[in-house]
């Protein structure tokens, strides 16, 4: 009986293990199954990558690899609100007015292929939009602290006109000029009397924040923060007014005396300079910072002066920030506290002085982090045929300095829009093609998947059409046709979802279109492709 019993328990144990040994025959062979192999259509060069289901199968996906590179370049003006520079023109237009004069700057820039503007908010501690931490700009409405009548937001207009043109708009802000010496009488509502612990009065007549103090910084910040939390912006600007230039103080020195000797009595041990230059280091590191962290595809520059020292690089003279503004300049750039850097190069390319080349070659060789490096030129110059070619020239030394991330600002609009030689030069020259901005790759790619495409053939014309998953993530689309072999593409704005072409052009007929997603950081999406 005990023979049979452990007969039976061996047969049962044998009997699992075999079972045990099918199973895993089993799960290696699928394991092991073989890749499907990809065909390759040679003619259009499209790859048929299939998808794999353990389902059913589904249609092949189009994927195109011989696509042109699209061209980048980083194309903005600068509009100067304060002294009504550029926009308003004057400080007594309607609302309607207001509205038009932004449209004409804005379809300009479109037309011209501009890609971004560089849009004046913060004058002098002021504001072009609505905000609860300082008042409305006597630049806007003639009258400081008086909203726009009838009531709209310019910045919110600005900030949904410029996208609806596939345009960048970046906030250029001045951290701390409290009153400028066109704007009006200081009322109750300036900050230089709601602050006035903080600000101090040039002779000249300008009143200044003193960027020592910490209430200075927090006050900026929270000026900042509030811009980029509320408004749909794509940058944040700083230029190159830190500590004021002496002449507006008669020559004299900054007049901080009671900050400073607060930090000697608390045994502060730096100089005079470099505490200056400590606290605005300071103040430049938290912005970035904080702009990041509310939202990390907003994009800070800085436009600081040309020069940092006299003798960088070797043979240059002129005015120190470093020593005169308390702009270390450098030091933010080589720390990576920027995402561009547009150093105000306004100078020509001769002579060495105070060069072009020479200064946009210095910078980028301190450009340590690999930030974008886009300077500012002058193009309010004379109204010459010399001084035009002068411009374009600089355009193309830009592109051989830094050709891995072009672009440059320029100083101001109205050296364009009143200048028809300028501008036409350049639109028919070295701006005569749409280009998306350079991509900004140590910020967050938002990793557009692919938009569905459709497509009709009726009566000689393709009737394209796409839609998109993500759609409020979509900045603008990147759109090739091909056309016997050969592709071209067009830069479309967000709202440009069809679009018709003719099915043959010049004897050769239209074989692919392919639509590709731009996000806000200019990173082109995954593809969509109708094939005819």
């Amino acid at each position: 009986m005990i023979k049979q019993l452990i007969y039976y328990v061996a047969l049962f144990v044998f009997s699992l293990f075999l079972g045990a040994c099918s199973s895993k025959k089993k799960a290696q062979k699928i394991l092991t199954s073989p890749s499907i192999t990809v065909p390759v259509d040679t003619t259009s060069s499209t790859v048929v990558a299939p998808v794999k289901t353990k389902t059913a199968q589904v249609a092949p996906e189009l994927i195109i690899n011989d696509l042109p590179e699209v061209s980048r370049e980083f194309r903005a003006a600068w509009v100067a609100s304060v002294a009504n520079i550029n926009w308003p023109s004057k400080n007594n237009l309607t609302t309607a007015q207001q509205q038009q004069e932004a449209l004409a700057i804005l379809d300009y820039l479109k037309a011209n292929n501009f890609n971004a503007v560089i849009f004046q908010v913060r004058p002098s501690s002021d504001a072009l939009y609505h905000s609860e931490l300082e008042p409305w700009s006597y630049f806007l409405t003639g009258v400081q602290g008086q909203a726009p009548s009838p009531y709209y937001d310019p910045l919110a207009y600005w900030v949904e006109q410029a996208h609806e043109r596939g345009l960048e708009l970046h906030v250029w802000l001045n951290p701390y000029r409290a009153h400028h010496t066109s704007g009006g009488p200081v009322t109750r509502t300036s900050m230089a009397k709601k602050m006035p612990e903080s600000v101090v009065r040039l002779k000249q007549g300008w009143y200044w924040f003193d960027p020592s103090r910490q209430e200075t910084q927090d006050h900026a910040s929270a000026v900042v923060k509030d811009i980029v939390k509320r408004y749909d912006i794509d940058g944040v600007h700083f230029d190159d007014y830190f500590y004021p230039y002496a002449e507006y103080n008669g020559g004299q020195d900054f007049p901080d005396s009671e900050s400073w000797n607060a930090y000697v009595k608390t045994g502060g041990t730096l100089s005079r300079a470099d505490w200056r230059r400590h606290a605005v280091n300071t103040f430049v590191e938290r912005v970035y910072k904080e702009i990041k962290a509310e939202k990390n595809h907003v994009k800070f520059g800085i436009s600081p002066f040309g020069i940092w020292k006299p003798g960088y690089p070797q043979g240059v003279t002129g005015s120190s920030q470093y020593d005169m503004l308390y702009a270390d300049a450098k030091l933010w750039l080589n720390k990576g506290w920027v995402d561009y850097y547009a150093p105000q190069l306004y100078w020509p390319i001769e002579p060495a002085k105070q060069s072009f080349t020479a200064l946009l070659k210095w910078w980028q060789s301190e450009n340590t982090q690999q930030r974008h490096l886009w300077p500012g030129i002058n193009t309010v110059g004379k109204r010459t045929e010399a001084y035009t070619t002068e411009i374009v020239n600089q355009i193309a030394a830009m592109r051989n300095i830094v050709p891995q991330s072009p672009g440059i600002i320029h100083w101001s609009l109205a050296g364009l829009t009143k200048n028809p030689l300028m501008s036409k030069t350049i639109f028919e020259g070295p701006y005569q093609f749409q280009v998306l901005s350079p991509q900004t790759p140590w910020l967050t790619s938002f990793n557009l998947e692919k938009p569905a495409v459709q497509g009709r053939v009726e009566n000689g014309q393709v009737a394209v059409k796409w839609t998109h998953s993500q759609l409020a993530q979509v900045f603008k689309w990147v759109v090739y046709t091909q056309y016997g072999g050969t592709w071209t593409y067009e830069i479309l704005t967000k709202n440009t979802v069809t679009k018709e072409y003719p099915r043959t052009k010049d004897g050769k007929k239209l074989q692919h279109v392919v639509v590709l997603p731009v996000d806000r950081l200019d990173n082109l999406g995954k593809q969509g492709v109708y094939k005819l």
